[in-house]
């Protein structure tokens, strides 16, 4: 069937008759997608826990090439995905409260946090790196002086912060348009709502646009370059900021008409075929290490791979990040019904989790260093520490209830 056919069916909305009909569609929560949250939540937490024991990071001494492969995954597509997650919420929530509720809600959510991630997380955080480089009598250890010196002269870190300022401004960005052109929405949920029922165009098209919003900036600025505007802690991936804003807006199109019968419907098109977009992510999942190999043992240049190099891992990835995308979806709309203990216990703390995780983080990192234990057994420690004191530590902070509004 012609997709110009498929779309001139009634069951497209030719318009959305009002803002209500949103505020409807979006009303309590939906079980797959905070699970899909959480778990990048925690993927996160176990990127930076066993970042340090990669040959990549240059951290610990002890450390184990498998290692690097984690990080390799993660790094390529889990905050695209935290983005793209981001933006489904976002037309449900205009539609609630109207852009200027929106953005103060928005700078109470993401913009308070952030400051007290900046200025006193972060610190926090990273003075028991600034003891583990200093031997003593070298270095003036007082706290309120590294602090001082942290955001005067910096460096001054933002660590896993740096999604929060990024999500606020596209959260702006949308609220302009909902404002000054508002049918931008709607007119790309349609087209998104359109490829309901043919998963296979809407993977062709998600992969399509993926490449050509991450290539050109890939290719321009490499990949390990970071816009980082006069040293303040407001840093972002130069090569990834098109493809975490055109991600983000993909989500505001997918939740703009329904996210309870479109795209991600949980018996959806796209829900059936999970096993498929699974296979195509470990097919340019191994299509990158192809690559990373090559890069390693065949080319000449290693400082500066060529051209063909380059291109081909930059398409590789954008497809990753898509077929990942896809396949974190099915999998958690297609088990919907089945229990997931620690993700469903996880999901209102998996915020609190994301913002305080540095501080035992880095503190334990610091801990297991000098003892010499295998990286396994390090890595274990971390993460269930990291994962374990946050957790806590925000189920403990959201009993006091300004908190628990915002985190």
């Amino acid at each position: 069937m012609e997709l110009s056919q498929f779309a001139s069916r009634e069951m497209i909305p030719r318009r959305i008759e009002s803002r209500e009909q949103l505020t409807t569609a979006a009303a309590g929560r939906i079980v797959p997608l905070d699970r899909a949250r959480s778990f990048i939540t925690l993927l996160v937490v176990l990127h930076h826990s066993v970042i340090n024991y990669t040959y990549f990071g240059h951290g610990d001494r002890m450390r184990w090439l498998g290692f690097d492969l984690v990080v390799l995954f993660n790094d390529s597509f889990f905050m695209a995905c935290m983005f793209l997650i981001s933006g489904l919420f976002v037309p449900g929530s205009l539609a609630r409260r109207g852009s200027a509720n929106f953005l103060a809600g928005r700078a109470w959510r993401l913009g308070v946090p952030f400051l007290v991630s900046i200025f006193i997380i972060m610190p926090i955080a990273y003075y028991a790196s600034f003891m583990r480089y200093h031997l003593s009598g070298t270095a003036d250890f007082n706290f309120v002086h590294f602090w001082w010196h942290t955001i005067t002269l910096g460096p001054w870190p933002s660590g896993s912060a740096w999604f929060l300022w990024a999500l606020l401004v596209l959260c702006a960005i949308a609220a302009g348009f909902w404002t000054f052109a508002p049918r931008m929405f709607e007119i790309l949920g349609q087209q998104i709502f359109a490829l309901r029922e043919l998963p296979f165009a809407a993977f062709a098209a998600f992969l399509v646009v993926s490449i050509v919003i991450y290539l050109p900036m890939r290719l321009i600025f490499g990949d390990s370059a970071w816009f980082d505007p006069g040293g303040y802690p407001i840093p972002i991936q130069t090569s990834r900021i098109f493809l975490y804003a055109g991600y983000f807006f993909i989500g505001i199109g997918a939740g703009a008409v329904s996210l309870r019968t479109g795209i991600l419907a949980k018996d959806g098109a796209l829900t059936k075929h999970w096993s498929v977009w699974l296979v195509f992510a470990a097919a340019f999942y191994g299509g990158i290490l192809l690559l990373v190999y090559a890069h390693h043992n065949w080319l000449a240049n290693f400082n500066s791979p060529p051209l063909w190099w380059q291109t081909a891992y930059g398409v590789l990835l954008a497809m990753f990040s898509a077929a990942m995308a896809f396949t974190v979806f099915a999998v958690f709309l297609r088990s919907a019904r089945s229990a997931l203990w620690p993700l469903d216990a996880m999901q209102s703390s998996a915020y609190g989790i994301y913002l305080l995780h540095f501080i035992p983080l880095i503190w334990l990192q610091y801990v297991v260093y000098e003892p010499p234990l295998s990286p396994f057994v390090k890595f274990a420690i971390v993460f269930a520490g990291t994962l374990s004191i946050s957790w806590i530590a925000t189920a403990l902070l959201r009993k006091i209830p300004l908190v628990a509004r915002m985190i």
